[in-house]
């Protein structure tokens, strides 16, 4: 997968990514916290680097490049749980990395990266472009869901005392 971005005219943060899925290169772009659009395209080599940068080459000439991954925030979700967490527990964790992953990757944002449990906290790390936009995508999209109990939302290089729910 290669992810580019650059910044509008207004501002915004857009995205413009490929990846490989069964034989075909699937392309997507948009702005950032929207879930954007996709076009697939059929593989015309074997080279998957080669098709992904060819796919992306009007991408990268009209400014789009990638970014850092010193440049990206990590967002934690963190939730209460009793002592070291249960088996329970760590089954709601692990869908909710699938479905942050989900939500993150189809509006540009980032990935979700794992998660961790003990001393009466349960987290899962995002890597996200930007954090107050994906904070935003994550609490609208947690709403009404089995996850919206989480304690908070924080980007860990920033303050991570701010209490979000």
């Amino acid at each position: 997968m290669i992810k580019l971005y650059k910044r509008t005219e207004d501002g915004r943060l857009a995205y413009h990514e490929a990846w490989v899925d069964d034989g075909s290169i699937t392309e997507h772009w948009g702005i950032a916290g929207t879930r954007g659009e996709t076009r697939d395209h059929p593989m015309q080599s074997t080279d998957e680097e080669k098709e992904l940068e060819g796919v992306l080459s009007a991408a990268r000439q009209a400014g789009y490049e990638e970014i850092d991954a010193d440049d990206e925030r990590r967002l934690i979700v963190e939730y209460a749980v009793d002592g070291m967490g249960t088996s329970s527990d760590l089954e709601k964790r692990n869908r909710l990395e699938d479905h942050l992953n989900e939500v993150l990757g189809w509006t540009g944002l980032g990935n979700c990266d794992g998660g961790s449990m003990g001393s009466g906290a349960m987290e899962v790390c995002c890597f996200v472009v930007d954090a107050a936009l994906s904070k935003a995508v994550i609490e609208e999209n947690l709403k009404g869901t089995g996850f919206a109990d989480y304690s908070r939302i924080y980007d860990e290089g920033g303050d991570a005392d701010t209490i979000t729910h």
